[in-house]
């Protein structure tokens, strides 16, 4: 059977209604506003939906016009307030409603008014409302014309080329890529992030004496600190490119006793604990000497260190500087566009959603939409998908997604019933 029988109609936002029972729809995203639709060439893009076990949920989609105008007068009086004028948001925090999949909010306003999004505004300004009222109001926003993509939105942020610009005056010191040419400069490659962080933060405050690193990294902010310590935690280790003196064999022997925190070959299994493998000798062998003299404040390292003469340190710093380092167990951001091809799954590409239960992200509130992901990764807003999803995120990952949906053209959805057989 031909699931239209209109070809180049122009179409605004509709849905063809049968008068037997219907077992599926189809959906296609269409341009917000008026179209040319040629059916022959629709229907191969258009998804099939099932709705399942919740078929009650789909009853916004099959409204009466005199009913959409009820919707509209109840929306008016109930949501305008916060929602702003057609669905469109002015107020912070609060999403905007125009456009958005009607099947969605219909459920989501039940979810309000039973409690099941928690003790909330909106639950109390819809408590006394009909549920033939909330599927009007859900009905009458979704037939309206969705907002306009942000044009405001604050750029993404990537925390690799920002470490990468921040550590360019680590560069003369510690190699480009943190791999040391000079004799007495640590290898900062391929270190553990965690470790990297507590060690600049050190030297910021005094806790490591060096007077040098204290001025170069004083007006250095928190979040640089963690972009240069991703940066070099993200490089490629290796060997320094420095002289080893000293006697590899009795520096073996020696690590014995090192080998619980920092590995059999100087590869640390834990962040509090720096790897040494590959490091330069000059800095091990230097840094050894000021755990021993007490310039260095740590009560366990000057126990380990005490027996250590020159000789002995030189020949641990030679054994771990002839080590092969391993990269750390460190993830890679996602860039906002990696993190949106995830969901875009259920959302729809670009945050066009085809299937009504799920909402549209596209040209969203960047505030809101952070402010949704955050409780969805508290767990404040129930939801075990996504929980999943969100608990991986960092601040600036939902950043950068919220700014990468605001920034998507909202497109119209155009549902149509398929008579049931």
């Amino acid at each position: 059977m031909r699931v239209c029988d209109f070809s180049k109609a122009r179409v605004n936002r509709m849905a063809i209604k049968f008068a037997r029972p219907t077992t599926a729809l189809m959906a296609l995203v269409v341009v917000a506003g008026a179209v040319i639709l040629d059916c022959r060439a629709a229907v191969a893009q258009i998804t099939p939906i099932t709705p399942g076990a919740n078929a009650s949920d789909f009853k916004p989609l099959f409204l009466k016009p005199d009913e959409v105008l009820e919707g509209k007068r109840l929306a008016d009086e109930y949501c305008s307030g916060c929602h702003g004028a057609n669905g469109i948001s002015m107020t912070e925090g609060v999403p905007h409603l125009a456009g958005q999949r009607s099947v969605y909010l219909y459920t989501e306003l039940k979810d309000y008014q039973s409690g099941a999004r928690g003790q909330t505004v909106m639950g109390n300004a819809i408590k006394f409302l009909s549920d033939d009222a909330l599927v009007k109001v859900a009905a009458y926003f979704a037939t309206l014309d969705p907002p306009q993509p942000s044009t405001n939105a604050v750029a993404a942020k990537d925390p690799i080329r920002a470490g990468q610009a921040a550590a360019a005056s680590c560069g003369g010191c510690h190699g480009e890529l943190g791999v040391s040419k000079t004799p007495g400069m640590p290898n900062l490659a391929g270190l553990d992030p965690k470790y990297l962080v507590s060690a600049m933060q050190a030297y910021k405050s005094g806790q490591r004496k060096h007077g040098v690193m204290k001025a170069l990294i004083a007006n250095v902010s928190d979040e640089n600190i963690n972009n240069i310590a991703l940066f070099f935690a993200l490089q490629k280790p290796a060997r320094a490119q420095t002289p080893s003196p000293g006697n590899q064999e009795a520096g073996k022997a020696a690590a014995v006793s090192c080998a619980g925190c920092h590995g059999d070959t100087g590869v640390s299994a834990t962040s509090a604990n720096p790897s040494l493998a590959g490091q330069d000798a000059q800095y091990l062998a230097a840094a050894l000497a000021a755990y021993k003299d007490g310039t260095r404040a740590d009560e366990t390292m000057k126990g380990m260190v005490a027996g250590l003469d020159d000789t002995g340190r030189k020949n641990l710093a030679a054994f771990y500087a002839n080590q092969q380092p391993v990269p750390p167990n460190v993830r890679k951001p996602l860039a906002a566009a990696e993190w949106a091809q995830r969901c875009d799954r259920c959302h729809g590409l670009n945050g066009n959603s085809v299937d009504p239960h799920f909402s549209a992200l596209a040209s969203q509130r960047m505030d809101y939409l952070v402010k949704a992901l955050k409780s969805y990764r508290t767990r404040d807003r129930r939801s075990p998908e996504m929980a999943a999803m969100s608990e991986v995120l960092s601040d600036d990952d939902i950043e950068n997604l919220a700014a990468h949906y605001s920034r998507q053209k909202a497109r119209s959805a155009l549902y149509i019933v398929v008579p049931g057989k």
